[in-house]
């Protein structure tokens, strides 16, 4: 496991939720670009956000914890790419069917940092892991949508961690995909991930962030990684 253990909250949709996933220490915020999702947000919002995130850094530039700002799209075209890096988030991410020559792309074109989602619930799901990190990118891998799901992701579904061995120790990614407060510490000890990444698992309402929710996972996290 990398020394520290990223924590990411994602689907953040106010200042408030923000203010207070920042003031808790999360090293990643995520904010959604995909209308299907009850989580999204519009550009300006988005804006918004990011920028606070960033004064945020700015202020606490004394600290090893400085919080970056992530975008999720899912099988976004070039045009909205580009409008979303000119926000200037830290990270896009990218929730779809995305292929590895694309990531790359933008990756080259952009200088962007980007995170590559995977949808996994069989071994298979797998297979191109490692075409996606020789672009560059780095890996979060989530529960597969049921067939007929209209979104990827945000389900609060857990996969078989098991599957995970198949990967190779050599091999860092993120965990996603039903966490919530009561299995997160256990998703560490099971699956060693370099970071953990949750939406719907800290959520009262689909969209609705629930703060206390937030803390218990993010105080979990931390103990877990601290043992």
């Amino acid at each position: 496991m990398a020394q520290k253990l990223l924590i990411k909250i994602c689907g953040i949709k106010t200042r408030q939720t923000l203010d207070l996933v920042l003031s808790q220490g999360a090293d990643m915020v995520g904010f959604m670009c995909f209308e299907k999702s009850p989580r999204h947000i519009d550009l300006e919002q988005m804006r918004d956000l990011i920028s606070r995130t960033k004064n945020h850094a700015s202020e606490h530039s004394h600290s090893k914890n400085q919080t970056q700002s992530v975008v999720v799209l899912v099988n976004p075209d070039m045009a909205l790419i580009g409008k979303i890096i000119s926000l200037e988030p830290d990270y896009i991410q990218l929730h779809g069917n995305e292929p590895p020559q694309f990531v790359s792309e933008i990756i080259k074109r952009f200088e962007q940092k980007v995170i590559k989602v995977l949808s996994v619930s069989v071994v298979e799901d797998l297979a191109n892991a490692r075409d996606y990190l020789n672009t560059g990118a780095s890996l979060l891998l989530d529960a597969k949508a049921p067939k007929g799901a209209t979104r990827p992701g945000g389900l609060g579904k857990v996969f078989d961690w098991n599957i995970l061995q198949a990967l190779g120790e050599d091999v860092d990614f993120m965990l996603s995909g039903g966490l919530n407060p009561h299995n997160v510490a256990d998703a560490i000890a099971a699956t060693q991930p370099n970071g953990i990444d949750v939406s719907s698992g800290v959520e009262s309402a689909p969209g609705q962030k629930d703060h206390e929710k937030i803390k218990q996972f993010i105080a979990n996290a931390r103990a877990a990684q601290a043992s």
